[in-house]
């Protein structure tokens, strides 16, 4: 019979109390693990609590930079002088804006930006808009601190020469004085006039006027594609600098043989002219819509004498009528619409029927809506006034008594009123019997008894010394000074506000058209009685007398008119050098200072110079 072993069990070679005790010893470890599972597992979740909110500092938003392609479309559009860059913008119809146009032509997007006119001048103004040219004068005569400068005219003329030619770097002239004072302007129309006038309006008035130039720089733009060349006069000489290129050059022609590196290739060169000068034709440009090109002029003088700096445009296909020279009466380059008072400025030294100042292309890279033009408004009848309705001079006094009495007004003799009835009859009352609005009354019309004397001082100005004098000659200038002496010559004291007026009148030395030189007005009170006096005075004037083109222009002094109102605007009292200047007061009230008028007191242009072709 086989053997059974007695150590067999569970664990080999493990007594069977071990094995047992092993057996009870897991199985409380495994239960002790089920309860910590359970415990985890069975745990109260946590209810959620959300955070204390943060005090965080706050922070300036900045709007994202983004780089534009090269090749995106549209190109950024530069306006004159104040660059600009347009973003890309897809292709959209947007609506029509009313009434920006009207706001374009003497301002920029519908904003008023007016020049004042009483600072402006053929050579451009102080202020800018922002799309024009801006212009300095460069003094060869003169280094670069004001002092005098070793130079001469065929030095001038090579270093003219050298500038032009050779790319037109600011560099070459920075050794040679540029006036601090800067001009803008929105065309280029500077017909003959006098090269001292350049050295005042650029504000060196003691600067002599030969060895010079007026440069001014700004960029072409135009709204579509457009090709056109210009038509320049200049005298001693004119230069046009296109994107680099030289397009047009022009002068006087025994100078223009050293500006031998442009020639114009039109078989009309030099066949027309404008304001007696021979207009020279440049070559043609290529302007691609909202694409700005730069623009260079400058013109100036050799020796002294007149000068001149004109550009008209002609755009490639138009038709154009005839000048009397047979020729096409192109317009004047401008990059916006001239004003009735920049007309008239450039018109005055302009003869008639050579160019057109109000049709033509703008320069600008968008369209204004359409307005009448300067010739229309200029052509407009003056309004006339209001024709004042007879004065009622009967009217009802209220007495202290209680009584009523209707009667028109006489005189105050003695503290006595004298009134006159209906039927003619004259009655003297005691003052005091007065209501007060009656004796307002009385003392509005009982003004004092005044004496009016306008006085005036001259000085002549010199001008520098200039090279060339020739027949022209150099030009006289006139300073003048006004005063309006009001002295009260009655004794009764007058306690009443009065408004005083003074207008001091020119006339055209060639011509029969007249000038407002100076006005001025001012709110006066006599209250001393006979010792009242009263001085106006007013701005200093001067006026020119020279000679252009063998032709004598200028201005002289003419007369006054001297006014003194109530408060009701009544005269009380006026003197005056011509009745016609009085009669017509109410015109005259409406000259803008400087302009012309006729004899009926209404604004109008100016005597034009005289065409010798």
């Amino acid at each position: 019979m086989k053997r059974i072993r007695k150590d067999k069990g569970v664990v080999k070679g493990a007594p069977s109390g071990f094995v047992v005790s092993l057996a009870i010893h897991a199985a409380v470890f495994l239960l002790a693990g089920m309860l910590v599972v359970f415990n985890v597992v069975t745990k109260e979740e946590k209810k959620f609590v959300p955070p204390k909110p943060v005090d965080r500092p706050k922070m300036k938003l900045k709007k994202p930079k983004v780089k534009m392609k090269k090749s995106a479309k549209p190109k950024s559009t530069t306006r004159i002088v104040t660059k600009v860059q347009k973003a890309n913008m897809p292709d959209i119809q947007l609506p029509e804006m009313s009434g920006m146009g009207d706001g374009l032509a003497g301002g920029l997007a519908g904003f008023d930006i007016v020049p004042d006119m009483t600072e402006l001048s053929v050579f451009g103004g102080g202020q800018s808009i922002g799309n024009d040219f801006e212009g300095r004068c460069y003094f060869f005569k003169y280094d670069r601190q004001g002092g005098d400068s070793v130079m001469d005219s065929d030095k001038f003329i090579y270093l003219l020469r050298e500038f032009c030619a050779k790319g037109w770097r600011e560099s070459r002239l920075n050794r040679y004085y540029r006036t601090p004072d800067k001009l803008y302007t929105r065309s280029i129309m500077v017909p003959p006039v006098n090269s001292t006038m350049a050295a005042d309006v650029f504000g060196q008035p003691d600067m002599e006027s030969y060895w010079f130039f007026a440069k001014y720089k700004g960029q072409l733009v135009y709204p579509e594609d457009i090709r056109f060349r210009f038509w320049g006069a200049g005298d001693a000489f004119l230069v046009v600098n296109v994107d680099g290129e030289n397009v047009l050059i022009n002068g006087v022609r025994q100078r223009l043989e050293v500006l031998d590196f442009w020639q114009s290739t039109d078989a009309d060169n030099d066949k027309y002219f404008l304001a007696n000068k021979p207009l020279r034709i440049g070559d043609w440009i290529e302007l691609k819509a909202g694409e700005p090109l730069d623009l260079q002029v400058l013109f100036g003088e050799y020796a002294g004498g007149s000068m001149t700096g004109m550009l008209l445009v002609e755009v490639d296909g138009a038709d154009y009528p005839q000048t009397r020279q047979g020729g096409p009466l192109l317009p004047a380059f401008k990059t916006e619409e001239f004003t009735r008072d920049q007309l008239e400025m450039i018109r005055k030294y302009l003869p008639e029927g050579e160019c057109s100042l109000t049709n033509g292309p703008v320069f600008r890279d968008y369209f204004a809506s359409a307005k009448g033009s300067a010739d229309v408004i200029e052509k407009e009848s003056v309004t006339e006034p209001e024709p004042r309705m007879p004065e009622n001079k009967m009217r009802v006094w209220s007495l202290t008594n209680g009584k009523t009495v209707e009667a028109e007004y006489v005189t105050l003799i003695g503290g006595k009123v004298v009134l006159k009835t209906k039927r003619g009859k004259q009655v003297k009352l005691p003052g005091n019997e007065f209501s007060e609005a009656d004796l307002k009354y009385i003392d509005l019309n009982t003004p004092p008894e005044l004496d009016l004397n306008f006085a005036k001082t001259s000085k002549q100005r010199i001008y520098p010394d200039i090279l060339w004098v020739g027949d022209e000659g150099i030009p006289g200038v006139l300073s003048y000074d006004f005063k309006l002496m009001i002295k009260q010559k009655s004794s009764r004291l007058y306690s009443h506000e009065l408004k005083a007026e003074y207008f001091a009148i020119g006339k055209e030395i060639d011509g029969d058209k007249r000038i407002l030189l100076d006005y001025q007005q001012k709110s006066i009170h006599l209250t001393e009685g006979s010792r009242s006096m009263v001085e106006m005075t007013g701005n200093t004037v001067e006026l020119e007398d020279y000679f252009i083109q063998g032709f004598h222009r200028g201005e002289k002094y003419k007369g006054f008119l001297g006014v003194v109102t109530d408060s009701r605007g009544k005269i009380i009292a006026y003197k005056t050098s011509s009745e016609n200047l009085f009669e017509n007061l109410d015109n005259l009230r409406r000259v803008p200072l400087g302009k012309y008028f006729d004899d009926d007191g209404n604004r109008c242009q100016p005597t034009r110079l005289k065409s010798i072709y």
